[in-house]
């Protein structure tokens, strides 16, 4: 994500909210551990032009508080319970994320009492489906070899009185919310009714989502995973284009309101041809529109490959009857197959011979394990969330910003969607790379 995309009112307060003084010393402090100062910060913009303009309206540089252990902690690790929750779709990393989390808690602070709840925050409701569980560093041994997650999930609001009158029964003083823009709202919920009660609970959030569209946040977990699970379905699409008479090889790719899988999978290829995403509008028909562009491409080379984000050409697939899933997002006809129709109908109606092969690995990609990069960045991202919530901070997010872990306030998270720029480097970038028209 480019700094530029922040504006100052997303900027105004990058202050981490706290549940008071650290008092105790860390159980660290007998391992050398590296600490981190409260006083560490880490800027915002690296781009000249925007530290000129931070110096041309004589505002200080924002800066995020730069994640990591503490040499002070709030919670006496030997009296604290905590609990995870995993709420949306599945992701890759998920079980990394879980494991660390809980060997952090466990093995580096000593806490003894670590509870997963079943099936996102319902899971924290008097309607529970299933009771949590224990987590142990046994039961999370090798679960970061897994795809899936181990503690499953859910989407859709509940009471925020009855999942706090659960983790009060459970004295639950630290809830680690693993989740997309969603569920770090209710998180933020969670905290400003956790406040009403004067309780000191922490909520701590690790960013997932394979579409790497959350705020404020430079990658999500997932998203390595899904960019490199999408290359084979690409080059298969290719293949296959190439394999017949004015072949067509059509790849869907999940990514509803942001394009970044789509964008960062056609340059990891760079055998497409055409890339569509949700910020660009897709234009099927006249002379400038795709289809007429399909039609001379397959002219001259008699091949082509395409890749389409779920979420683009809202405008083609909204449905009357406005429906939404359990999230609120609006639930829209299928792109993938709408556009494999308008184009057999449109080289139908032309009287020219098509082969044209549909392939959609969205939630295969979903359900795998995490690869080597994502892994990595999984177990930092759950061990500078420990440290976060040991330290007593909540309310915030552990994000990545300029090559380094940092706290990140929920509320700029969940502003608004991260979203490709249509003018930006990366999308000028996927345009050279495919040679498709600029719309």
């Amino acid at each position: 994500m480019d700094a530029h995309s922040l504006t100052p009112d997303d900027l105004a307060d990058l202050r981490i909210d706290a549940l008071g003084p650290c008092k105790k010393d860390s159980p660290l402090l007998s391992l050398n551990s590296h600490f981190v100062e409260d006083d560490e910060r880490i800027a915002v913009y690296s781009h000249s032009a925007d530290l000129e303009a931070c110096k041309a309206a004589g505002v200080a540089q924002p800066m995020f508080e730069r994640a990591g252990p503490r040499r002070r902690i709030f919670f006496d690790p030997d009296k604290l319970s905590c609990g995870v929750v995993t709420c949306g779709g599945l992701c890759p990393g998920l079980n990394d994320v879980i494991r660390t989390i809980t060997l952090s808690l466990a093995v580096q602070y000593g806490v003894k009492d670590i509870f997963g709840f079943r099936y996102g925050y319902i899971g924290m409701s008097s309607n529970a489906p299933e009771k949590p569980i224990r987590l142990t560093p046994e039961l999370v041994d090798d679960i970061q070899l897994k795809g899936g997650d181990i503690l499953s999930s859910s989407r859709g609001q509940q009471d925020m009185d009855d999942m706090i009158d659960t983790l009060e029964r459970m004295r639950i003083g630290l809830l680690f919310v693993i989740g997309g823009d969603g569920t770090l709202r209710g998180a933020q919920q969670l905290v400003r009714a956790i406040r009403k009660r004067n309780l000191e609970i922490g909520v701590i959030g690790i960013p997932k989502t394979i579409d790497n569209d959350i705020s404020g946040i430079e990658q999500s977990f997932g998203f390595s995973t899904a960019v490199e699970a999408a290359r084979p379905a690409v080059n298969s699409a290719h293949e296959e284009a190439r394999g017949a008479w004015n072949g067509v090889g059509l790849v869907k790719l999940m990514g509803r309101d942001s394009g970044f899988i789509a964008a960062m999978a056609t340059l990891a290829n760079s055998v497409v041809n055409f890339c569509f995403i949700p910020e660009v509008p897709l234009v099927l028909d006249g002379k400038d529109g795709f289809l007429a562009a399909l039609e001379r491409r397959l002219d001259r080379k008699h091949h082509a490959v395409i890749v389409v984000a779920e979420g683009a050409g809202g405008d083609l697939t909204q449905r009357s009857d406005a429906a939404r899933d359990a999230s609120g997002n609006i639930v829209r006809e299928d792109i993938g197959l709408l556009l494999k129709q308008k184009i057999a109908d449109y080289f139908k109606k032309k009287d020219k011979p098509l082969a044209l092969k549909y392939i959609d690995p969205s939630y295969i990609i979903r359900s795998l394990p995490a690869d080597s990069n994502d892994s990595a960045f999984c177990l930092l991202l759950g061990q500078n969330a420990v440290h976060a919530g040991l330290s007593g901070r909540t309310n915030m997010v552990i994000g990545y910003w300029n090559q380094h872990f940092v706290h990140v306030p929920i509320a700029l998270t969940v502003r608004a969607r991260k979203k490709i720029d249509p003018h930006g480097h990366l999308w000028q970038t996927v345009l050279e790379t495919t040679g498709q028209a600029r719309s």
